[in-house]
């Protein structure tokens, strides 16, 4: 069975961000906007993606 995967798209500057956003971002891999990443759909990357949510946009893949 294929796991489940999250397609993840930066659509606001780090810049502004507090700092531990900002690491987070970082630490997902994101360094430009509109880049578009795929993550496995578990607690860890919801937990990261929760925190950060006003920078992304979240897509089932």
């Amino acid at each position: 069975m294929a796991e489940k995967m999250l397609k993840v798209t930066l659509i606001r500057s780090k810049i502004g961000a507090v700092p531990r956003n900002r690491k987070i971002i970082e630490a997902l891999g994101f360094h430009k906007l509109n880049q578009t990443k795929t993550f496995p759909d578990n607690d860890g990357t919801r937990g990261a993606l929760r925190k950060i949510a006003p920078y992304v946009k979240v897509e089932e893949a």
